[in-house]
């Protein structure tokens, strides 16, 4: 699959993002067959507790490795979700930053807000420094050329701290934007708040991304990380 010049130039230090390809491809395998019974109607599923995806995330495993690569060695995956767009579930998604992480259980604490339950899980709107020591690691479990909605994002915005709603187009179009197509088996990594954007897609398939986020610290207070 054809990369632009700029988009394989791409560099986490600098731009937020970077693609790592083929990183994953030898666990293609077990990672299909490892998601095959979750329900394949649904845009996106929160993960939690599957004891046999965590060797993959392990400092020493395909998809942790890049993580502790970024992070360090105290780097471990916080939270997981698997996102599928089909003909069914043909969503867009418009320039946003992530902004919650999720937790063990609520404990109010000073800077952590908007406490919400998603799929029976508590997550929380911590205050938005420590987002900017977490990364994101989007895993490509099907080809995503431009027709299949690829991740759109701006470079250098995770650099411009929390963006209002009324900044955010100014600040994409100082950035620019990039699309980020894949091959089945790469894995992207990004700044967790860099903006990013999807379009529908123009021609749908299985565009299954396992969506993981890292940190490498302690949460303050008693606070938890769920984990994965």
């Amino acid at each position: 699959m054809p990369i632009s010049d700029r988009t394989a130039a791409l560099r986490f230090g600098d731009d937020g993002a970077q693609r790592y390809c083929g990183a994953v491809t030898r666990d293609l395998d077990a990672l299909h067959c490892l998601f095959s019974g979750l329900p394949k109607d649904h845009a996106g599923i929160r993960i939690s507790g599957m004891e046999a995806l965590r060797p993959f995330l392990e400092t020493d495993g395909s998809i942790g490795l890049i993580a502790a690569d970024a992070l360090g060695a105290a780097s471990r995956s916080v939270r997981a979700i698997l996102f599928d767009k089909t003909a069914e579930t043909n969503w867009s998604l418009a320039w946003h930053q992530d902004r919650t992480i999720c937790v063990r259980k609520r404990i109010d604490s000073n800077g952590f807000g908007q406490w919400t339950i998603k799929a029976g899980m508590q997550h929380v709107a911590p205050p938005f420094d420590l987002l900017t020591r977490m990364i994101t690691l989007r895993v490509h479990l099907d080809d995503v050329p431009a027709t299949n909605a690829p991740l759109l994002i701006a470079p250098g915005s995770h650099k411009s701290g929390q963006i209002s709603v009324n900044e955010v187009e100014e600040v994409v179009r100082r950035c620019g934007t990039e699309v980020c197509i894949a091959e089945a088996g790469d894995v992207w990594l990004y700044a967790t708040p860099i903006l990013h954007a999807s379009e529908a897609a123009t021609t749908p398939t299985h565009r299954r991304v396992l969506q993981i986020d890292f940190a490498a610290e302690n949460l303050p207070n008693g606070l938890e990380w769920l984990g994965v």
